[in-house]
């Protein structure tokens, strides 16, 4: 009997769980499986990279979960600095590329995993391919800007972006001495956010003596005549610079599933069933992706979202191995939970923007509230705003917002579950969460902006 070959393309958190969990449940003689990545590291942290790149986590090797050897030793034929570059669905192969040798050859298969992840958005604009320009997705591209601080005597940053990774990025940037810039086109920072709670995190950032430059959209990337960079270009304004970070957001790396036509989503996402297998007839029942490269079901706005996030892309990985080693597991959809910190001010949101809401024809209540991590009179007690969205005739919870201190992040948690599970505002006043002084008030924040948003649901009925 033949073994049946499984060919993965991606190495990282989706691919290669994937690989490993379909490697569980079937032996090599049952399942030969051939993974491609095109970079030198396999199932890491990206969301790791910027407390690498701060000092908070001293070696690169701390964010590596499995190397390509450990892989290897456990029957996954991994081909390190390779790329895909070709899907030919018809003759069910890929063609790839040795990056060292230039390469390429075709390798046929039975099942195919398609985990390409996300890149990087790097805007057209002169100078953008300057030296100390800096993207940071991956482990190379982190060792790269380490490598660029550690050459460049100037102390000066701009970050473009002031997403997640942009202000992460800043926190690590400050905490390497530098002096920093953020440069952001929106209002506020973190588009994540409502306009009003990205305001909260606009002032801590200034507090902690980052510069922000809202509004403004860089035009370009002006170098010095040794053509590295030397600063970065508004509109309205020039910032000096030494070393510039992209952090703009990142796209879904479809390029390959595009030119071979699968069905793409409107984020530019491939589009999977609940088993994450790829739809259309083009995919014939034996493709998959999961990770950063696939849009998901939203679960409270019902619509196709997409969202990078390496805690979806281990489970995408995880339902797609079970499915092809003979298994069966389902992918339900997401409700948006993120959270991240820039310095002490933790960042947290779940569910439905108000323009979200809007964009889903919902109709909706909100309300803030400002509460404290512990007991007032406890020791610690931390400053944190909760902002509340739900559905104006039912009170059915539709998002949640948190800025705070130590403490405030984590608590979106119970309205991540409260979302998942349908809850009304009114239902979620009755949660019997823990309390005592050193861990939250007698009302937890967020009990407090479920009262209060109860009331602005009743003052519109």
């Amino acid at each position: 009997m033949t073994a049946e070959r499984l060919v993965v393309i991606g190495g990282d958190a989706a691919g290669m769980s994937a690989a490993s969990q379909a490697r569980r449940l079937r032996g090599p003689d049952e399942l030969e499986i051939v993974a491609f990545e095109r970079g030198h590291f396999t199932s890491y942290s990206a969301c790791g990279i910027p407390y690498w790149v701060g000092g908070q986590v001293g070696e690169r090797d701390e964010l590596i979960a499995r190397s390509p050897e450990e892989h290897r030793a456990r029957g996954i034929d991994l081909r390190t600095r390779t790329e895909v570059v070709e899907l030919d669905l018809r003759e069910r192969r890929v063609r790839s590329r040795d990056l060292d040798s230039g390469a390429e050859s075709w390798t046929p298969y039975d099942k195919l995993v398609i985990a390409t992840g996300a890149r990087p958005v790097r805007p057209e604009l002169p100078g953008i391919d300057a030296a100390g320009v800096h993207g940071v997705q991956t482990l190379d591209d982190g060792q790269a800007l380490l490598d660029s601080l550690r050459e460049t005597p100037g102390r000066r940053a701009v970050v473009v972006g002031a997403g997640y990774i942009g202000v992460e990025m800043a926190e690590a940037l400050l905490n390497r001495g530098y002096e920093v810039t953020v440069v952001n086109r929106g209002a506020e920072p973190m588009s994540t956010l409502d306009p009003d709670m990205g305001r909260l995190v606009h002032k801590a950032m200034t507090g902690m003596g980052i510069t922000m430059v809202d509004d403004a959209e860089a035009t370009e990337i002006r170098t010095g005549d040794d053509g590295r960079v030397r600063a970065v270009v508004t509109r309205d304004a020039e910032f000096p610079a030494d070393v510039v970070v992209l952090g703009i957001g990142v796209r879904p790396e479809t390029t390959l599933a595009r030119a071979a036509g699968l069905p793409l989503g409107e984020h530019g996402g491939l589009l999977t069933d609940l088993a994450m297998r790829v739809r259309g007839p083009e995919a014939g029942g034996v493709v998959w992706a999961g990770g950063d490269c696939v849009e998901v079901l939203d679960l409270v706005s019902r619509r196709e979202r997409h969202i990078a996030l390496g805690t979806h892309a281990n489970k995408h990985g995880q339902v797609i191995g079970s499915n092809v080693g003979g298994g069966y597991a389902t992918f339900p959809g997401v409700v948006g939970t993120a959270v991240s910190k820039v310095c002490e001010l933790e960042i947290a949101r779940t569910g439905l923007r108000e323009k979200d809401a809007l964009r889903a024809g919902l109709q909706y209540v909100t309300a803030t509230i400002e509460s404290t991590s512990r007991a007032g009179y406890y020791p610690g007690a931390a400053p944190m705003t909760v902002k509340m969205l739900a559905e104006r005739r039912t009170g059915r919870l539709l998002g949640v917002q948190i800025v705070g201190r130590e403490g405030a992040a984590k608590r979106v948690d119970v309205a991540a579950v409260a979302l998942t599970a349908g809850m009304t505002v009114e239902q979620m006043t009755a949660l019997d969460l823990g309390y005592a002084p050193p861990f939250s008030p007698v009302w937890d924040p967020v009990l407090v902006a479920a009262r209060k948003t109860v009331a602005a649901v009743r003052a519109q009925s």
